[in-house]
């Protein structure tokens, strides 16, 4: 909050007054019925408040508040009643009086910093980096210590593409990893969250696994790793990949199964996002006979992969049906979102390969989680944690918030 500067809603998301103000300042130890005594020292001298924000850290009270000053431009009568209230508190108090016009354009943002380690110099380069835009730093709040530490900024008079772009540009050296989320209602009540599953559900890549029991692990890793990087088609890739499995037992499917590992966080990640109301759903290039039983594992409602074909027990080195490829993606997102009657703009998507760009882009937001330089450079956010339930902060929802969650019974 900027001293002497009202921020009283105006048209179009700006900010305007022009009638005295008077910011004040209360710090010092907290204790029971300090908020009450402050605002009843107020009673009766006519002011309007326009503004409040309190905090408490480890028992030290920050209260500031923005009050209209009605009658006395000077605020004579409201500083000498919040300076008798301070004093018989043991706070301390600043006040100001200012009768500027400010207007600020822009748009309202959420700025989330997450990082394993927190550095001062981090935090100090991103709040740079914000200010370098022309937005304004209203309010910073803590969502996570561990695993990964994060922070979240509220953002006023925001250019959001602008201010995305420059973060990106810093996140990188500076060490942490930097969302631009909207404001407003756009960020609460019930969404759709759909993950790509190879390398972000689960760690493993499926076709490997396969590939694996017919000796062929390095040869379709290779294919894999240039696909992903958007260096091959990934429908002719996919078809290259699948046909060195032909011959292999169906009972390799079940084993592959067995084998694969969860991201860290991904049952957090689906246990919380149930909780809130939240509908879940998969879209993988990889192939249903292991991704629908993971799904449903994991509670998650829709699911769209590749699959197998199989004759006489065996695996013909065919997929069935359409490949679920890059626009298969981003259809299936919008399909799901429609079956669940929200809008575009309620969605999430999280993914790492080039096959995942179309459906990145089409979502309300982006994520691109531990993806590839091409991904990360085109998503809404990137996320380099090993952790998916580090997405969980990105919605704003709290470390606190997801141990309680966890503690509640399963939805």
């Amino acid at each position: 909050m900027r001293p002497g500067v009202p921020l009283v809603p105006g048209p179009a998301g700006a900010a305007t007054s022009a009638r005295p103000t008077l910011l004040a300042t209360l710090t010092g130890p907290d204790r029971p019925g300090v908020t009450a005594a402050v605002f009843g020292a107020l009673d009766g001298t006519g002011a309007q408040v326009l503004d409040v924000q309190q905090l408490v850290v480890r028992g030290h009270l920050t209260l500031a508040l923005l009050t209209s000053l009605e009658g006395d431009a000077a605020g004579t009568a409201e500083v000498a009643a919040l300076s008798g209230a301070a004093a018989a508190l043991g706070l301390a108090l600043t006040t100001s009086v200012d009768a500027l016009e400010v207007r600020r354009e822009g748009r309202r943002v959420h700025v989330t910093v997450l990082a394993d380690r927190l550095a001062p110099a981090a935090l100090a380069g991103v709040s740079a980096a914000v200010a370098a835009t022309g937005a304004n730093i209203d309010r910073i709040r803590q969502l996570s210590r561990t695993p990964v530490g994060s922070v979240e900024m509220d953002v006023s008079g925001a250019d959001p593409e602008q201010l995305r772009r420059t973060l990106a540009a810093r996140s990188a050296e500076l060490g942490v990893d930097v969302a631009v989320s909207p404001a407003g209602l756009a960020r609460h009540g019930r969404r759709l969250v759909v993950l790509d599953v190879d390398s972000t559900l689960i760690q493993d890549e499926v076709i490997e696994l396969l590939a694996a029991h017919a000796g062929r692990a390095d040869e379709v890793a290779a294919v894999t790793e240039r696909a992903m990087a958007g260096e091959l088609d990934f429908t002719a890739s996919l078809h290259e990949r699948v046909a060195v499995l032909a011959g292999l037992d169906a009972a390799v499917l079940e084993q592959v199964r067995g084998a694969v590992r969860l991201t860290p966080g991904a049952q957090t990640l689906c246990r919380v996002l149930r909780h809130l109301g939240f509908t879940l759903g998969v879209v993988s290039g990889g192939f249903v006979e292991v991704v629908e039983p993971l799904a449903r594992d994991l509670g998650i409602t829709h699911v769209r992969a590749n699959g197998l074909e199989v004759a006489e027990g065996r695996l013909t080195g065919r997929v069935r049906g359409p490949v679920v490829d890059r626009a298969a993606k981003a259809l299936a997102l919008a399909e799901f979102a429609a079956a669940e009657g929200l809008p575009m703009e309620r969605t999430v998507a999280v993914g790492d390969g080039a096959n995942d760009l179309d459906m990145l882009a089409a979502a309300g937001l982006g994520i691109a989680f531990n993806a590839k330089p091409l991904v990360r450079s085109r998503a809404d956010t990137a996320l380099s944690a090993p952790y998916l339930d580090s997405v969980l902060y990105l919605l704003g929802i709290t470390r606190e918030e997801v141990e309680e969650s966890l503690g509640a019974p399963d939805r």
